[in-house]
């Protein structure tokens, strides 16, 4: 991270019915889409969603930051 910088951190939740890891990759890459200066993405929590006894989902909670802009 930059120094003299401000940072925002927000929580997400990616999901995906193959893995934890293309969970993670399409919250990144969808929250990418609308913030700008993502930075680190940390893993808070993994989970999965069980249906008849069987893996439905995968569940990624993480947080992200991004870089502050303010208003201009």
């Amino acid at each position: 991270m930059t120094a003299n910088s401000t940072y925002q951190i927000i929580e997400i939740v990616g999901t995906s019915k193959t893995s934890w890891e293309e969970a993670a990759k399409i919250a990144v890459e969808t929250a990418g889409k609308s913030l700008r200066d993502l930075r680190i993405a940390e893993v808070v929590k993994l989970d999965i969603a069980v249906e008849d006894g069987k893996v439905s989902k995968y569940r990624v909670r993480m947080n992200l930051s991004f870089r502050y802009h303010g208003e201009k």
